[in-house]
């Protein structure tokens, strides 16, 4: 037999034992997970849960994806585009009812879990004299990303006390980074922002020598916002000492995050992720203390949109009740 024959047979024997090791390559799972801007807690959040997962779930890589947050999110979930999204209940149920800004037909997403609660931040400049909602009328204002949560939301407080982009002098739609970049160069008067606690471009910006903000209350906009859109917020405090130079707890308007997917994402991946995230929930508040909220017992609590089958397998052999409003 010649060299030839031999080096041919050799090259033959290789490829047939590289054979396993292509197909197993080619059912890896590539999921991205769709989170906010680099300043505020979705992205590192869901970072750690891109972590957790590539490193448990066999076959599966996760990656978490910078995003204007939201409503962009449910957007490229239900093109699916990206696998799981990081979420605020308002846009969820905003494009679950088919009537979220752009998206022509009702958005097929489901929930995995609530998760930490959100806080409405009114971040105004010292000196600026803005002390309440109202005093933001003819003032310069960044009201978020276009496409975040935070945009629909801080304009729905807004809207409870009877004011509009149109009554603000001018208005930046920056997402909380730039936002804080822009009040620390005296571009802008106050911006809004709607994140766990703390967020990182807040807390950064509190700490700037020469900067001191204040947290704008609206308790009082919740009423209002529940009667037109729903039970969908309520009362939370950012606790005084969360930023430097907040002394008092301000009362905010709340909601709960959700981490949703589309619904045709596979039952046993979504069981095994809802199970995943809920047993190493440590691991989630090792990279940000918004998570210290996310448990079992609150998982199910929050999501105006129903539940992934997967993730309602799981709460199911927990001994879990799902609410009826959130089935």
């Amino acid at each position: 037999m010649s060299k030839r024959i031999l080096f041919c047979s050799s090259l033959i024997v290789v490829a047939l034992a590289l054979l396993p090791l292509a197909a197993n390559a080619q059912v890896k799972t590539r999921l991205s997970i769709a989170t906010g801007g680099t300043g505020g807690v979705y992205y590192p959040l869901g970072g750690g849960m891109a972590a957790l997962i590539s490193k448990n779930i066999p076959n599966t890589e996760a990656t978490a994806e910078v995003t204007t947050a939201s409503a962009d999110n449910v957007k490229l979930l239900h093109g699916n585009r990206i696998g799981m999204a990081l979420c605020l209940p308002d846009t969820a149920w905003d494009g679950y009812s088919g009537q979220i800004r752009g998206l022509k037909e009702k958005a097929n997403i489901r929930s995995l879990m609530a998760l930490y609660s959100n806080f409405m931040h009114f971040v105004a400049a010292e000196g600026t004299g803005i002390k309440s909602i109202g005093d933001l009328k003819g003032k310069r204002v960044s009201i978020g990303a276009p496409g975040s949560g935070t945009e629909i939301k801080g304009l729905r407080v807004m809207e409870a006390y009877g004011l509009t982009p149109k009554d603000l002098k001018s208005q930046d739609r920056l997402g909380v980074a730039e936002s804080a970049g822009a009040l620390k160069d005296r571009k802008i008067d106050a911006f809004i922002w709607d994140g766990g606690l703390p967020t990182a471009a807040v807390l950064d910006l509190a700490a700037t020598p020469g900067i001191k903000i204040n947290i704008i209350p609206h308790a009082d906009a919740i009423p209002k916002m529940v009667a037109k859109y729903g039970p969908l917020y309520f009362v939370a405090n950012i606790a005084k000492g969360v930023y430097k130079g907040i002394e008092e707890d301000i009362p905010v308007a709340g909601a709960t995050n959700l981490l949703i997917v589309n619904e045709k994402m596979d039952e046993t991946l979504a069981y095994q992720i809802t199970k995943l995230l809920l047993e190493h929930t440590a691991d989630l508040v090792a990279v940000h203390k918004a998570a210290i909220e996310i448990s079992l017992k609150n998982a199910v609590v929050g999501s105006p949109i129903p539940f992934h089958p997967g993730a309602l397998r799981y709460y199911k052999e927990k001994g879990i009740r799902v609410p009826t409003a959130a089935k």
